[in-house]
């Protein structure tokens, strides 16, 4: 069956490379302003900040934490938000000060709605608290108020953001039980596909109704970024119902979604058959030996070393930047502050090889020789 599957897979992609591609839409500033996104969540930087933690660049120079990624390269920032009252904190707030500050490094902005008061991923999407009593007609109207103020009070403060995901690693639906899918055999006909795209339009709708100059792009986050049959399922859902999203995220982590083949396939599978951008909006490796892989005895697909988390992020960059079509836009690392697979040493803080990963790509950003970059001037 599986044998099957893939022959489909290869017919339609031979089919797929005989039709229109997308027109490329090149950067307006070839070559130093590139959208392409070296990206990084970010949310839980203003804790450090607030803690009064100091963190250091590879050269042990102390700089602000924003600073220190900007300086290697790092273009966009991504920022959750939590429905009220947010466990973690991130409420508007929060983030209207966080995106003030990408704003002020000169980031791009990535917004990603969590749809519940705390975490939400593959296996949890809890109901907010302020929902639970509603009927699905109404939780489907408090989500288009609730992302509507949300975006409006980023616009009204100048900081709109150019991506946003309406929910977060929803692969399995969001707003359980109302929103929950399903892919086993067993239990697939208990999938509510319809409840789950109706929320996903809401979300997408009131974004379009905030954003009237249409400068966001509205992004599904599933997790699956290596399984092809899954993303196929679910892409062909949001097809049915209609779904409104501009482009794919995935998350793509080696303990749970495949080898970077899986990834390559999956991308260009997913791309030529849905014709939509994709990006890895979610990737991680650890820089020390973890019970995920090396203290298991487990061969891992990188040494889990600070070397080895950097080669990883570089890896996961190059299927992404070869994806077909010129549709890859770029790789976001999931929590740099984190423990054991962030940016920095945990007990020194200075930064370790991986915020240097994408330097030959990333700079130099600007162009230092003084001159324009057309030249306009009439020969004495």
């Amino acid at each position: 069956m599986r044998k099957l599957f893939y022959l489909a897979v290869l017919a339609l992609c031979v089919c797929a490379c005989k039709q229109p591609q997308p027109q490329i839409e090149f950067p307006k500033q070839l070559p130093f302003e590139s959208t392409y996104a070296f990206g990084l969540d970010l949310s839980f930087v203003q804790n450090s900040e607030r803690r009064g933690a100091t963190y250091y660049d590879i050269d042990s120079t102390a700089k602000p934490i924003w600073q220190i990624f900007r300086d290697h390269g790092y273009n966009w920032g991504r920022l959750m938000i939590c429905n009220e009252p947010s466990s973690l904190g991130q409420n508007l707030e929060y983030v209207l000060s966080g995106a003030q500050k990408l704003k002020e490094y000169g980031y791009h902005f990535a917004l990603d709605f969590m749809m519940s008061d705390g975490w939400a991923n593959p296996m949890t999407q809890p109901m907010p608290s302020s929902w639970k009593d509603l009927s699905h007609s109404e939780r489907v109207q408090g989500v288009y108020d609730f992302v509507y103020h949300v975006v409006s009070s980023l616009k009204e403060n100048g900081v709109l953001p150019e991506i946003i995901q309406i929910g977060n690693e929803i692969g399995n639906g969001m707003l359980w039980p109302d929103g929950r899918v399903f892919y086993g055999e067993e239990k697939k006909d208990q999938s509510n596909w319809k409840e789950l795209c109706e929320y996903i339009n809401a979300g997408s709708k009131a974004v379009r109704a905030a954003d009237t100059e249409g400068k966001v792009q509205i992004m599904l986050h599933v997790d699956f970024g290596g399984d092809l049959e899954m993303t196929d399922i679910y892409c062909t859902q949001m097809a049915i119902y209609k779904v409104d999203y501009d482009m794919i995220g995935f998350s793509f982590y080696p303990w749970s979604h495949g080898n970077l083949l899986d990834l390559r396939d999956n991308l260009y599978y997913t791309i030529k058959k849905f014709q939509k951008p994709i990006m890895v909006i979610e990737t991680g490796y650890y820089s020390t030996p973890s019970s995920t892989f090396e203290r298991k005895g487990l061969k891992s697909a990188f040494p889990e070393t600070p070397e080895g988390q950097k080669a990883w992020f570089q890896a996961v960059n190059e299927v992404v930047m070869n994806a077909p079509d010129h549709m890859g836009r770029g790789v976001f690392w999931w929590e740099p502050m984190q423990r054991g697979r962030g940016f920095f040493d945990d007990r020194s803080r200075v930064a370790k090889p991986i915020v240097e990963a994408f330097e030959a790509y990333a700079l130099p950003a600007a162009r230092y020789d003084g001159h324009p970059r057309i030249w306009d001037f009439d020969e004495e």
